[in-house]
Order: C-alpha cells, then structure tokens, then sequence
C-alpha cells in the first residue's frame, strides 16, 4: 500500500501523520512542490495527504505548479481514493470540489477551541464536542456540494467537512508536534501580530506541550475512520 503526501514547505510536513501510516503498513511517497512538481500516477497511490503551507489556494502566478496540483486533487478524489487535506490542503480540496476560498475576517494563529457541528450521519466522522486544536490561517473556505460540516470555531465557521466517504478537510492541524511547530513558528514568525485569535509565541509552544498528545489521538481516528481497516494507533 502507498500512501503519497503533497508538500509545499519544508516545514509543514506529515506530524503524527507518518507514525499513523509507518504502523499501518504504508510506503510513504511525496511530491514536495518546494523541489519538484512530479505527480505519481493515481493508479499508483492507495491514498494522498495534502498538507498546509503559507501559500494561497489563487497564487498560481507566483506557484504555476498549484494549477496542477489541483487537477491532480481532483482526479484522486473522482478516482474514490481516502483524500486528507490539512489547512491549505482542506482549502485546496473544497476549491477543487466547488467551493469557494477567500480571506477570512480574521486571522486565526494559535491553539483554539473548536466544537463539532451535529450533523445526524452514520457513515460521517463525528469530533469530540469541544476539543483544542492548532491554527494558523488566514483564509476559510466554503463547502463543496454534497459537503458535511464537521467542525466550526469562534474565529472561522467552516473549519473541517467531509465529502462522501473517502474525503476529509481540516482547517486546523491535529498533526503538530512540538518540532513541528517549532518550525512552524520559526518560518512564520512575522505573522504573529497582535489579533484577536492571534496567540503569541510563548503561548504556542507552551499549549503545543499540553494538547499535542490529544491531537495525535484524534488525528488517529480521523485516519481510522478515512481508511478503515489500518488499525494504527501510534502513541503521541
């Protein structure tokens, strides 16, 4: 099995993800788009992971490969392989589908609470009612038709949805670990101004050791719950 991950940073790469696929038995494959813009054939890959990068979903002009990219997105998901998308992932997956993607009112960078949204399906992931996650965007998206809501946040109303049975956006990033965002905070410090969802760096890194390990968890499920029959349960 060949699980195939779309880079666009070095520093936003797969977290917990990779534990989660290793202990699964998958043979991890990447196109990092920071170096090349090869794309395996859809036959080849069992699943794909999009993950996040400071890009916008429209900056074909300065990145020419996202248009690309997202023919690429689009064929895996018509192809009904388990697509997971993380924060410019999920916005590229709800552009390719339909939706729309714009500025949010707000940034949102920091850890802060999401809720899940009811939604009454039986084949459709369900979060826990309230739990902490990561954010760091400034941009949201609208959903795709046939979309369900998943998860909403004070600062952003659309925050995950999913789309049939084999495809789920999140906004937020359950896969951080606290090099991860280390990087992350590194990279991408000047965006840390004063905003109302804007945490500060200290605050970051400090909540990033307390929720990392309930994020690793619920990260799990999700990709238990996207590509059933793995079994991985990869501790934090």
């Amino acid at each position: 099995m060949r699980a195939h991950t779309l880079q666009h940073v070095p520093f936003e790469g797969l977290g917990t993800i990779e534990a989660w696929l290793q202990q699964a038995g998958y043979r991890i494959t990447a196109t990092r788009f920071y170096d090349s813009a090869d794309l395996p054939e859809i036959e080849a890959i069992d699943c794909l992971v999009v993950m996040g990068g400071p890009m916008g979903v429209h900056d074909e002009k300065i990145h020419p490969w996202l248009a690309e990219e997202k023919t690429f997105i689009r064929s895996v998901i018509e192809a009904g392989k388990p697509v997971l998308g993380v924060c410019l992932g999920a916005q590229l997956i709800a552009l390719c589908m339909g939706g729309e993607v714009m500025a949010n009112p707000v940034k949102e960078i920091g850890w802060f609470p999401v809720e899940a949204v009811p939604h009454g399906q039986g084949n459709v992931f369900r979060f826990p009612a309230r739990f902490e996650a990561l954010h760091w965007h400034g941009d949201t998206f609208t959903l795709p038709k046939g979309a369900i809501q998943l998860a909403r946040s004070q600062g952003c109303t659309n925050q995950a949805f999913q789309l049939g049975n084999h495809v789920i956006a999140l906004q937020f990033h359950l896969e951080a670990t606290l090099r991860s965002v280390r990087d992350l905070v590194s990279n991408c410090r000047d965006e840390l101004v004063e905003g109302e969802f804007i945490a500060t760096e200290a605050e970051i890194l400090s909540a990033t050791q307390r929720n990392r390990s309930a994020g690793s968890h619920l990260m799990a499920r999700i990709l238990d719950h996207l590509i059933p029959g793995a079994g991985a349960h990869p501790e934090a």
